[in-house]
């Protein structure tokens, strides 16, 4: 190797690039995985929503077009048949004027039971959220989004000041971490309150939706005990999807988690043949090798030399070489996953995703992955030129000129 040091090192060089590829490729992959997870558990990544809607089956002597209502009894009943459930809570919305001084805005407001703090994942900034205290004194308590806050008071602490919804007053309570927010979507201006205050708004009798979060239940068999339930409460068959919606984060983060796996499949076997090509080349320069060193192949099978020590040799010339070229890569994939950092994702559809971009970490599993991956392509390509070299006839090998 040293004899021919230009050599040695070109085709090093030649594994380290493709297994950096590897590396980079495995990296940007479980990248990608986490960016999704984030991106869910922003939201939410355990919430199940349900939804009232109408009927399009007709059921015993309902017809179809039914429109389905929920009631705090629904509540009651989903609790009752969902044990595994951590946090079963009531919704109602509405856009409202709210007012603070002189400013005036349109913003959402959302009427809702404390759970659906830890439902959602909701980070405050400042302040507290709503508690059941809130809830059962029917308090004129409001929690409010980052952007609500900037527009109604630029700048100036919210805390303990009281704004207008409707013409209604209430005291901030708190501010949320700005969230996740997507185009028009309207997080981070949204306005919380307590559900059993929603009623000096609006009419709050007949739910606007129910969200819950379940721990070990099936998603098929818990959207199944949910329409099971509810279709027997409210006459329609459970297999009438447009009767009652279910949103299930969790069904979803699968889902994309499928899409996940099959890139990261994808990348590692782009990445195998970019690596094989290093591979390719391996095999040519030992190839070559074995036909210059035939004579010396032959002088020692002459004295003494047993094939498997022959196939040793040029196979851990090869192994030495793949070795030297993976330490290489790994640590060029890991400059380059530091130089480069963060590639944008989310961010670009959304604000304050950041969490939702893709972070180049080269883990611990890619490296181990990658070295495998390495490890067989040196040895295929270096288990070729030992076989040649290791059956060469010993008279023969002394003859080549």
């Amino acid at each position: 190797m040293r004899h021919d040091l230009r050599k040695t090192l070109l085709t090093m060089a030649g594994m380290a690039w493709g297994i950096a590829t590897v590396v980079l490729l495995l990296a940007y992959g479980d990248g990608f995985g986490v960016a999704i997870e984030n991106i869910f558990k922003a939201f939410g990544a355990n919430a199940v929503g349900i939804f009232p809607g109408r009927t399009s089956q007709q059921a015993g002597g309902t017809k179809a077009g039914a429109q389905v209502r929920f009631t705090n009894d629904d509540i009651e009943l989903l609790r009752n048949v969902l044990p595994l459930a951590r946090h079963v809570c009531r919704e109602s919305d509405k856009t409202s004027t709210v007012q603070y001084g002189s400013r005036s805005f349109s913003l959402p407001v959302f009427g809702a039971d404390a759970c659906i703090e830890d439902i959602w994942n909701l980070e405050m900034d400042s302040g507290r959220f709503l508690d059941d205290q809130d809830n059962l004194s029917h308090g004129f308590a409001v929690v409010i989004g980052s952007e609500a806050k900037d527009k109604l008071f630029s700048g100036i602490s919210p805390l303990g000041e009281s704004i207008r919804i409707d013409g209604i007053s209430f005291q901030v309570v708190g501010v949320i971490h700005p969230r996740m927010q997507e185009g028009d979507n309207n997080q981070n201006r949204t306005l919380y309150i307590p559900y059993n205050t929603m009623n000096v708004l609006q009419d709050n009798h007949y739910l606007g939706g129910i969200w819950l979060d379940s721990e070990g239940l099936d998603h098929a068999r818990l959207t199944g005990i949910i329409r099971g339930a509810l279709a027997i409460a409210h006459n329609f068959k459970p297999d009438d999807e447009r009767a009652v919606f279910v949103f299930d984060a969790k069904k979803q983060l699968a889902q994309f988690g499928i899409i996940t796996l099959g890139l990261k499949i994808l990348l590692a076997f782009i990445g195998t043949i970019t690596l094989g090509i290093g591979g390719v080349g391996l095999m040519n320069i030992m190839l070559v090798s074995v036909t210059q060193r035939t004579r010396e192949i032959g002088v020692e099978k002459a004295l003494g030399a047993r094939k498997r020590d022959i196939l040793f040799q040029f196979l851990a010339e090869a192994m030495v070489i793949t070795a030297v070229g993976g330490i290489l890569g790994i640590l060029l994939s890991y400059a380059v996953s530091f130089s480069v950092g963060t590639l944008t994702l989310y961010s670009a559809l959304a604000s304050h995703a950041e969490a939702g971009d893709i972070h180049l970490l080269v883990a611990p599993n890619v490296v181990i992955i990658s070295t495998v991956i390495l490890a067989l392509v040196g040895i295929v390509s270096g288990m070729f030129p030992a076989l040649r070299a290791r059956n060469l006839v010993p008279l023969e090998a002394l003859r080549y000129e």
